[in-house]
């Protein structure tokens, strides 16, 4: 079978530039790389034609061969084949590959020429809202200190007037290569510590750091219906990347402070509503809070503590969205406190003429009074 021609293979002109080629073998390296396409012998025989093809067009040698006179000019079997590695070529190529293209593939930090960049850290910015606040929606201002870059430089860490310099031990890549057999493995430089570049002159502001230290003011807008753990990402807000590197994030944890008298589960809000004893007994009407406003909630006669009322709509509406919850009201009723005489002689005659009843103005105690009773007899105490 007639191999094609390397120029069709990656994808570029003839005329195309060393930049270009690098591109267009990574994007076709990391398409059908054999961890990618598992099982795939079509794609892996892809990655091996596009790996000759770039170990040919990448050498201005073998690149001026091949323009003159074809795969003729650069053929490898006059020499008794590639043997059995050539799918991956010999030691120094296998690392140009390894560093330039796998790399890439598995979330390599490696910049422009070489050098090692490096995203700025994520942040995190704790902010207390209170539950109105959380459930209508707000905009605050927030002070986050972070690093920066320095505005002096540039980010270079080189001193105003200067620049920095391509380090000697690596030529400027941010890696260094090391022989152990057969494999020729990268890491970073030592000397420059992954830049590439060294600095002579650091800068004044950020002493070669080329990032300083700064409260970044930002305004944040919270939306309506937010509740307590919930992130709101500010993309690019957080530190400032190193060696060009991209700004991490920032995100800000919603904490809501608790209310006197609402607590909030999901989209329904709950609260206790004491009642007094006549009001339990006679029924009536009261006003209730609600985040809009008071509303009117009418008792029934002979309420019971722990009754649940229910005002639907009066809840909150999720960030997420959906419907708006409901306001989830529980009755308390509470025994009268510091009575005078007078007080105390007519609960004594309305407790007297209770017991007239026989236990139907109380069914539930006397039940329970009936209960003891029977276990008692029971048990022959």
């Amino acid at each position: 079978m007639a191999k094609r021609d390397y120029y069709e293979v990656l994808g570029v002109a003839r005329n195309a530039s060393e930049a270009d080629i690098k591109k267009a073998y990574r994007r076709a390296a990391q398409k059908y790389h054999p961890d990618r396409n598992p099982d795939n012998p079509e794609a892996e025989e892809k990655f091996k034609e596009a790996k000759e093809s770039f170990e040919v067009l990448s050498d201005a040698q073998k690149r001026a061969a091949y323009d003159q006179f074809g795969h003729a000019g650069v053929d490898t079997s006059a020499a008794g084949g590639a043997g059995p590695g050539a799918g991956f070529g010999g030691a120094g190529n296998f690392s140009d590959i390894f560093g330039d293209v796998f790399g890439d593939i598995f979330g390599g930090s490696r910049g422009g020429g070489g050098a090692n960049v490096y995203r700025g850290a994520d942040l995190r910015y704790n902010l207390e809202l209170s539950l109105e606040e959380a459930v209508a929606g707000t905009t605050v201002k927030i002070r986050v200190p972070t690093h920066v870059t320095c505005k002096t430089c540039d980010g270079s860490g080189a001193k105003r007037g200067s620049s920095p310099t391509t380090c000697s031990t690596c030529g400027g890549r941010g890696q260094v290569r090391i022989q152990q057999g057969f494999f020729s493995l990268q890491q970073t430089c030592p000397q420059c510590h992954g830049k590439g570049t060294m600095i002579k002159d650091p800068c004044g502001t950020c002493h070669g750091q080329g990032r300083v230290k700064e409260q970044k003011t930002l305004s944040v807008k919270i939306p309506a219906g937010v509740d307590n753990g919930d992130r709101i990402r500010l993309a690019g807000e957080g530190e400032a990347g190193e060696n060009g590197g991209p700004a991490g994030d920032l995100y800000v944890q919603i904490k809501v402070r608790p209310h006197a008298i609402f607590t909030r589960e999901d989209n329904d809000l709950f609260c206790e509503v004491p009642i007094s004893f006549t009001s339990a007994v006679l029924g009536g009407e009261l006003d209730v809070p609600t985040l809009e406003g008071r509303v009117k909630l009418k008792i029934p006669a002979e309420t019971q503590t722990g009754k649940m009322f229910r005002l639907r709509g009066k809840g909150v509406k999720s960030v997420h969205g959906g419907s708006v919850g409901d306001l989830m009201c529980r009755v308390e009723v509470e025994t009268p406190v510091n009575l005078n005489r007078k007080q105390k002689d007519l609960l004594e005659e309305f407790q007297r003429s209770m017991e007239e009843g026989d236990g139907k103005h109380s069914p539930r105690t006397s039940s329970w009074f009936d209960g003891v009773k029977k276990f008692f007899e029971d048990m022959k105490f």
